[in-house]
């Protein structure tokens, strides 16, 4: 069975006409412009784009179909010049019964059903031109809305400690999907997690987890992403191997959770990392209680100590960005992809040697102990990314 490199959470920064969309991602974040990094630098097969509601998007999606460089797929989703996949999908935050905020995707097989989708949350939401707008529905009815309409939903980030399930809106999923809790099948990990992380929490071992980028600019994409095997390349193909059906994930390949924005307990008076384990009752260094929650720390509240992963559970492989490795900026990432074809054959597939040939041994050196899982790093906090610290 086919095997595919797969993102599922890429953002719209505006659309062709430089309309807003997603304010925080970056302009050059177009329907077009993702397709072209996907396709000329990063070498992903399969992308979830998830502000597809936005009607300046759709209007950008009908003029490709129309030139016909996009068209559906008869299983569901968009082909572009037979090069790669888009699921179009929706990213949107919910609004619960005891006051806390997440946010949720869905993704639909057809333009038809996006377009009802979009329809629905203009009823529901202030500005339906912008991504991920505050909705005033809770998480459950979001799905109850996406299920109707033929689509698959799941939480996204689901542990950042702003706008996620397990970060504002509940302990469980059941404290938040109350009867509906077993339609929720799959999981988005975020940034500063990870498989071992998630699996502390017994009740999600039936979920499917995902890695995706969450990317608000084009370098950005691709920076986590699943490899699957999928009978075929479309929105059914994804679903079965999701819910695995047909197909399967064959690993998740993500960031060291220590270099996510909110890996760990952050002061945010003395703006640092707090590495300590257990209940605080203040910063260690000035006293104050002004911190952000972990993703860490918060797992281990409302989770175990000890992680037991089931038998579906694939291999989730820490691998570091281009980007996030010391002194490799842009123009090391363009001279590698023009030699070796895309980030991805990059990161998986050069001989070390080959690579020093281009860009120097250090640096070599660098993806090699990337691939190993073996790079130092100093963990991330409170809004601030972690960092691979120099050898």
């Amino acid at each position: 069975m086919p095997q595919y490199f797969v993102d599922l959470h890429i953002h719209i920064g505006a659309t062709q006409k430089n309309q807003p969309v997603k304010i925080t991602a970056s302009r050059k974040l177009t329907f077009f412009n993702i397709i072209e990094e996907c396709v000329k630098r990063k070498g992903l097969n399969v992308i979830g784009i998830v502000d597809c509601a936005s009607p300046g998007v759709q209007e950008d999606i009908k003029y490709l179909m129309d030139k016909g460089h996009l068209f559906e797929l008869n299983g569901g989703g968009f082909c572009y010049q037979n090069k790669i996949t888009i699921i179009p999908g929706v990213e949107v935050e919910s609004n619960e019964d005891n006051g806390g905020r997440g946010h949720y995707v869905s993704f639909f097989p057809t333009f038809s059903q996006l377009s009802e989708y979009s329809k629905f949350l203009t009823e529901h939401i202030k500005n339906i031109n912008l991504s991920t707008q505050q909705s005033y529905l809770p998480a459950r009815k979001l799905l109850e809305a996406t299920k109707d309409l033929g689509g698959i939903f799941f939480p996204a980030h689901a542990f950042t400690p702003h706008r996620s399930l397990f970060g504002s809106c509940g302990n469980s999923l059941q404290d938040v999907f109350l009867e509906s809790t077993s339609e929720i099948k799959i999981l988005e990990l975020g940034l500063s997690s990870d498989t071992d992380m998630a699996d502390r929490i017994y009740h999600l071992h039936g979920l499917t987890y995902l890695t995706n980028s969450d990317a608000h600019s084009l370098e950005k994409i691709g920076r986590e992403y699943n490899l699957i095997e999928m009978t075929e390349a479309s929105f059914r193909g994804l679903v079965q191997a999701l819910y695995r059906e047909k197909g399967k994930i064959i690993a998740n390949y993500g960031l060291n959770p220590k270099l996510g924005k909110y890996h760990r307990n952050f002061c945010e008076n003395c703006q640092k990392p707090i590495e300590l384990e257990g209940p605080l009752k203040g910063c260690p260094w000035c006293s104050e209680f002004k911190i952000t929650k972990g993703v860490l720390d918060r797992v281990l509240e409302i989770g175990n100590l000890k992680s037991i992963s089931p038998e579906h559970r694939p291999p989730y492989i820490y691998q570091v960005p281009l980007n996030f490795l010391p002194k490799v900026g842009k123009k090391t990432i363009d001279k590698l992809i023009e030699n070796f074809g895309s980030e991805m054959n990059v990161l998986h597939n050069i001989p070390r040697y080959d690579l020093a040939q281009v860009v120097g041994s250090k640096t070599a050196n660098l993806i090699e102990l990337s691939r190993k899982g073996k790079l130092s790093i100093a963990p991330g906090g409170g809004g601030i990314y972690g960092k691979v610290i120099e050898g």
